[in-house]
């Protein structure tokens, strides 16, 4: 009896806070799915007062992901259906915010990834996107972001940081402007001197050659 009142207590507390931190950033992930589709509109008709062949267009195929396609690139946001803790030696553990209330430092995540427009177009299933962003989110809305660049100090105020309409806005603009700024980059030749006889033939129809943007960083917790 003493071991199930233990575990009654786990359900009561941490997983209670889990259902409440996931409810959250499933909040944030429809508010980020209504700012992508008003941007999409609004810049898709700035757009073809400027250039018609250039389109900004929203979709989403479910309900923990969406997508802004911008010119040659793509946005593709996707939330994590799980709630995460953070190592003993994340700087996250520090903070009188999160000291004063142990159960603050449980985030949901939100992925924020880069691909080239036509990997997602055409199928090609050997192009690689890359995780540019990642936005945490706890049960009282306090978030950070951790990114490169801008990405990786303009959200990292977690104590006093609330998220909102207007800051996802930011995330979005900041994001944009990221994956714009860096450019296609070509294969080195040792990569794509030899191709198979069945990726010529399908090259027309689905291009096998791998191709995808080289940002050449590493997130602050990795190696």
């Amino acid at each position: 009896m003493e071991k199930e009142k233990q575990i009654l207590n786990l359900l009561k507390d941490k997983s209670s806070i889990k259902q409440k931190v996931y409810q959250k950033t499933k909040e944030v992930l429809l508010m980020i799915q209504r700012c992508l589709k008003s941007k999409a509109l609004r810049l898709n008709g700035k757009m073809r007062e400027i250039d018609e062949n250039v389109e900004v267009v929203y979709s989403s195929k479910g309900k923990f992901e969406a997508q802004l396609k911008f010119s040659g690139d793509t946005l593709l946001f996707n939330m994590h259906s799980n709630v995460f803790d953070f190592p003993d030696s994340h700087s996250i553990h520090k903070n009188k915010y999160v000291k004063e209330d142990r159960t603050r430092v449980y985030c949901g995540i939100i992925h924020i990834y880069n691909f080239l427009s036509d990997s997602l177009k055409y199928n090609r299933l050997n192009d690689e996107g890359y995780l540019i962003a990642r936005v945490f989110v706890n049960k009282d809305n306090h978030f950070f972001v951790e990114g490169e660049k801008q990405l990786g100090f303009l959200f990292d105020d977690f104590v006093s940081q609330e998220i909102n309409t207007k800051q996802v806005e930011k995330i979005i603009d900041e994001t944009m402007l990221f994956a714009l700024n860096f450019d296609i980059h070509t294969p080195n030749i040792s990569e794509v001197r030899v191709a198979s006889v069945q990726q010529i033939l399908e090259l027309s129809s689905n291009q096998k050659i791998k191709t995808a943007k080289r940002l050449g960083y590493q997130f602050s917790n990795e190696e």
